[in-house]
């Protein structure tokens, strides 16, 4: 299957896309240290049926980001590199979520037939683990993204 069609990239897309959820996403990022990817591979779980992640899997996930200082450069130059930087993340946004795409059948554990509950736990049980935690701004977060899940894929 092109993953362009496998479930967990679409529902990213999605949710991702949704008004002020990249903000959101963005802002556990900056200031939790958040990864994107597993923010949206946390709340795929609860809401695909497919329960709610043990800390365990959440905890042993990493991931590598590229830090550059780019000097000096032009306008123009800046803006032709983050266009192309921009398709790049795409690039490996979606092969990072292919990784943890491979792990879907592996993570179910205390599942519920409240999909909308396990999404949430398994999106506190990620953000729990991580540094800087302010729980009205993570709750908010975690609204703004619970808000934003499609009906269904």
């Amino acid at each position: 299957m092109d993953f362009n069609d496998h479930p967990l990239w679409k529902f990213s897309l999605a949710v991702y896309s949704a008004p002020g959820v990249s903000a959101v996403c963005l802002e556990l990022q900056e200031r939790r240290g958040a990864d994107v990817n597993l923010v949206l591979f946390a709340a795929f779980v609860g809401w695909s049926g497919r329960g709610r992640l043990d800390r365990a899997v959440l905890r042993n996930a990493l991931r590598r980001s590229l830090k550059t200082d780019l000097g000096a450069v032009t306008a123009a130059d800046a803006a032709a590199l983050r266009q192309r930087v921009a398709a790049i993340e795409i690039e490996a946004e979606q092969l990072e979520q292919q990784v943890l795409a491979r792990h879907l059948p592996a993570v179910v554990s205390n599942s519920s037939t409240d999909r909308s509950a396990d999404a949430r736990a398994n999106l506190h049980a990620y953000l729990d683990g991580l540094p800087a935690r302010v729980p009205a701004r993570d709750e908010a977060a975690v609204a703004a993204l619970l808000g934003a899940f499609p009906p269904s894929m």
